[in-house]
């Protein structure tokens, strides 16, 4: 079990796995703290716990389960000559929910205070299963990536629990400065259509370089914190 802590490429695998995780894992934090924030305050830490402790142990069950998920990416059935896998249903509808969820945040954050009730999360249960399927979705590619790029199951696993840790730290700060700033919010919303369209396409076998829309976010934020500098100079 333990063999692999002498071989170099081991670490080389763990090492890259992880940042692959972490820069994956980015959509998900976005989407968790969208989530959270519609809870009251004293129960806003423990959702955030719960959910990445419960999407860490999904993450973990289905490398545990590598055969079933090898079988994801077989065909079921054949539409307009595109064959649709299990993994692809899994996007596609992943893909229409968050366009859906992240369309209704919009609509409800330019309705203002009149629409703010009806964004709350139903429940503090429903809030840790939303985060849980949408981690699911997002970490799908990322769990069969790892599975083709390690051939040893605790070094996967490894990798994940290392990436929820970190994210676990980086999760309430992101939370909070979203919460603060509004056009932030619309920024990060914006992203999580940016990604529902990825996913769809992704179902229809059309591959977008993930590595494209990760510079558009990251080069859009900067741009956004200059915006937001420059304004607290101004009121300074």
């Amino acid at each position: 079990m333990f063999e692999w802590i002498s071989d170099p490429n081991a670490w080389l695998a763990l090492g890259t796995l992880t940042i692959l995780e972490v820069v994956l894992g980015i959509d998900n934090i976005i989407f968790l703290s969208l989530v959270v924030a519609k809870l009251p305050k004293h129960q806003q830490a423990s959702a955030r716990r719960i959910g990445l402790m419960g999407a860490m142990l999904m993450r973990l069950a289905l490398l545990a389960s590598i055969a079933w998920v090898a079988r994801l990416t077989n065909p079921l059935f054949t539409l307009m000559d595109h064959a649709f896998s299990a993994r692809d249903l899994i996007l596609l509808f992943g893909g229409l929910f968050l366009l859906w969820k992240s369309s209704m945040e919009i609509h409800e954050t330019i309705e203002g205070s009149e629409g703010e009730h009806n964004t709350r999360v139903h429940s503090f249960l429903g809030a840790i299963v939303q985060i849980m399927m949408l981690d699911i979705i997002f970490s799908l590619d990322s769990v069969i990536t790892a599975i083709g790029l390690s051939d040893h199951l605790f070094i996967m696993m490894a990798a994940v629990v290392i990436a929820v840790l970190m994210m676990m730290f980086a999760a309430r700060a992101i939370g909070e400065f979203v919460d603060r700033h509004p056009s932030v919010k619309m920024l990060a919303l914006s992203f999580l259509i940016l990604v529902g369209f990825t996913l769809i396409l992704e179902s229809f076998a059309v591959h977008v370089p993930k590595g494209y829309i990760y510079f558009a976010m990251f080069f859009s934020m900067a741009v956004e914190c200059l915006n937001l500098m420059r304004s607290k100079k101004k009121h300074a």
